[in-house]
C-alpha cells in the first residue's frame, strides 16, 4: 500500500514539474509572439535568432517536444489510475462537492489543448522543418512575420486558435495552481502563488487571443 501511495505521489509530482516546465516555455513563446502586433522587425529578429541558434534548435527544442509528450502521457496515465482507484462507486456521489468542475475534467481540456498543439505544429513547426531540412531554402531573416500573418487570413482558423486558447486558460486555471501543491509548495506564500497562477491562466491565453485577432485584422486591412 505504501509503495502504491508513493508511486501515485511520484506521478503527480512528475506531472506537476513537467507542467511548470511547459508554463515557462509558454511564457517565452508568448513574449516573442506578442512583439508581432507592434513590431514586425522585432518579431523577425527574435524568430530568426530562435530559428537559427544551435542551442535552441538541437537542445531546447527536443527537450520541449519531450516535455509536451511526457506531460500528456502522464496525464492520461493519471486519469486511468484515478478511474481504476474508484472501485467503489457511490450511487449519490456528488463530485462537485469535493472538487471543482475543472479539476474533474482536466483530461478533456487537455485533449483540446493537445489537438491544438497538433494544429500548431502543422502550421508552423512542420513547414519550418521542411523549409530548413527538406528544401534547404536559403535563410531569409525577414520571412517570419509574413509567414505568421498568412496563418491568420482565415476567420475559421483564427476562430479555432481563439477557442483553443480559451481551453488552454481552463486547463491552466486548475493545473498551474495545483502544480505548486503537488511539488510540496505549501507555506505562507502559497496563497500568493495560487493568485499568480490564476492571473497567469487568464492573462497569457487572453494575450494569445489578442495576437490572433490583431493579426487577422491586420491581414485583412
Amino acid at each position: 500500500m505504501g509503495g502504491l501511495i508513493k508511486s501515485s505521489i511520484a506521478r503527480k509530482v512528475a506531472m506537476a514539474l513537467s507542467g511548470l516546465f511547459l508554463v515557462f516555455f509558454l511564457l517565452q513563446h508568448f513574449t516573442i509572439n506578442f512583439t508581432s502586433i507592434f513590431s514586425a522587425e522585432t518579431f523577425n529578429e527574435l524568430s530568426h535568432f530562435m530559428g537559427t541558434n544551435p542551442l535552441v534548435q538541437f537542445v531546447l527544442q527536443p527537450v520541449l517536444i519531450f516535455g509536451v509528450i511526457f506531460h500528456f502521457v502522464m496525464g492520461f496515465i493519471l486519469e486511468i489510475k484515478n478511474k481504476n482507484a474508484r472501485a467503489v462507486k457511490y450511487a449519490k456521489y456528488n463530485g462537485g462537492a469535493n472538487a471543482s468542475w475543472m479539476s474533474r475534467n482536466m483530461i478533456y481540456s487537455g485533449l483540446v489543448v493537445l489537438a491544438f498543439l497538433g494544429l500548431h505544429f502543422y502550421d508552423f513547426w512542420v513547414p519550418e522543418m521542411v523549409h530548413k531540412y527538406v528544401e534547404f531554402a536559403p535563410e531569409d531573416p525577414s520571412r517570419y512575420y509574413h509567414e505568421l500573418l498568412e496563418k491568420f487570413v482565415s476567420p475559421v482558423r483564427t476562430g479555432l486558435y481563439v477557442l483553443s486558447f480559451v481551453f488552454l486558460a481552463l486547463h491552466l486555471w486548475h493545473g498551474f495552481a495545483s502544480s505548486f501543491q503537488s511539488v510540496g509548495f505549501n507555506n505562507k506564500y502559497s496563497v500568493g502563488a495560487t493568485k499568480f497562477a490564476k492571473a497567469f491562466a487568464i492573462a497569457i491565453p487572453l494575450g494569445f487571443i489578442i495576437i490572433a485577432v490583431v493579426l487577422h485584422l491586420n491581414h485583412n486591412h
